[in-house]
């Protein structure tokens, strides 16, 4: 018999709604809530165990472009979790008789169109959103629009109580919500979990190298190689200045500061794989340095320009396998690739939407140094080398 705890939710009975472009996730999400209620693990939940914690949600489309988002059921008092993937391009309606694809713009629509809906009646709104909406249009070099800053003054504006995402371009945009509560994870510790299952051979033989594609990504590289506790190396991208194509600076050539490279396997660190060129290119660089194997670990895959350059270059030999998570819409032609790994984050999330819904801190999310260090512990525990053994 179930006995009845005492600590509640601390903002009452939680909600998510999970819109079209992140349905499939939110589904994965409310199943694991609801199996740790039932199991009663890490919490407690006042012997409720609702059917599910997602309510329906209507996001209608007309024909002339224009849409409305509609909630058949009441959240009036309820910790509402609006759920979002903007970069999801898979979405499509019928406008002007033609199929069209949803873009951010859209999306984020209807992220305002869900809040509308409410109509201030939840206790509290938080917005979860992993590839934050123009996150890469977060700084102004010119005469040029600040889109990130504008949406997150909206939300607040609307408000939304809570602002979450995964790994932001420049988290340094939040300052333009300095008293809002806005939290930016990252998804590394489910990452290094998926390379020690999938290639910890590399990292017990002290073979690997930690490389930053960039120096906007050497923080991420270093962070990396402590946790692991392998070396690291960084491609400079020396760019031509007096040109601007495809509305940047073209590359002349990438130059390499780090340890030889010969006979050493190499994983590339990097929030998202846009169109993937430059990781392309990298890879390149890294083959003509003799790397024996070449891994890839980002946050968001993309793949604007399609995946056939990938299988192409897997095809060459030239890497082994891409690390990355479903926190953004990957198509089903990308996840059956062989050399794609997805790493799952829903379980994260559901730990993420817990603490908030019971009022707890968030910090052991925010940073899993320790239970990382206890993974390589382990597989090295498990799977010893020689140098182990001396040890």
């Amino acid at each position: 018999m179930r006995t009845e705890h005492k600590n509640r939710p601390a903002y009452g009975e939680p909600v998510i709604l999970a819109l079209d472009s992140f349905r499939e996730f939110g589904e994965k999400v409310d199943e694991i809530i609801l199996r740790r209620y039932r199991e009663n693990i890490d919490f407690d939940h006042g012997g409720f165990v609702p059917e599910t914690l997602l309510a329906p949600v209507q996001c209608v489309r007309f024909s002339s472009g224009e849409g409305k988002v509609r909630l058949p059921k009441s959240v009036r008092g309820k910790d509402v979790f609006i759920l979002c993937d903007k970069g999801n391009y898979s979405c499509t309606y019928s406008y002007h008789g033609f199929t069209n694809h949803m873009g951010p713009d859209e999306h984020f629509a209807d992220v305002k169109r869900a809040i509308s809906a409410i109509g201030g009646k939840s206790r509290r709104t938080t917005v979860l959103m992993p590839l934050m909406y123009a996150s890469r249009q977060d700084k102004r070099k010119s005469r040029e629009s600040l889109d990130c800053a504008m949406a997150l003054q909206e939300l607040q504006s609307m408000g939304v109580n809570d602002i979450l995402t995964f790994d932001m371009h420049n988290s340094a945009v939040q300052n333009a919500i300095p008293l809002a509560s806005f939290e930016n994870l990252y998804p590394t510790y489910d990452i290094v979990k998926s390379i020690v299952r999938h290639e910890g051979e590399s990292i017990r033989s002290g073979r690997l190298v930690v490389i930053s594609p960039d120096t906007g990504a050497m923080d991420r590289a270093i962070y990396y190689a402590s946790i692991l506790d392998t070396g690291v190396g960084l491609f400079y991208k020396r760019r031509d200045y007096t040109r601007v194509i495809n509305g940047s600076n073209p590359i002349v050539e990438h130059e390499y500061m780090g340890p030889s490279l010969e006979g050493m396997d190499a994983l590339i660190v990097d929030d998202i794989a846009a169109s993937g060129d430059s990781i392309i290119e990298v890879m390149k660089q890294l083959r003509q340095r003799d790397a024996r194997k070449i891994f890839v670990a980002v946050t968001f895959s993309q793949f604007t320009n399609g995946v056939e350059r990938f299988n192409e270059q897997f095809e060459k030999g030239m890497f082994n396998r891409i690390f990355s998570t479903n926190l953004t819409y990957v198509s089903p032609g990308v996840k059956s690739q062989p050399w794609y790994q997805e790493v799952d984050m829903a379980e994260f999330v559901a730990k993420l939407i817990d603490n908030y819904n019971f009022g707890r801190s968030v910090a052991p999310l925010l940073n899993m140094a320790q239970e990382m260090k206890s993974v390589i512990v382990d597989m090295h525990n498990e799977h010893p080398t020689a140098k182990d053994i001396e040890l």
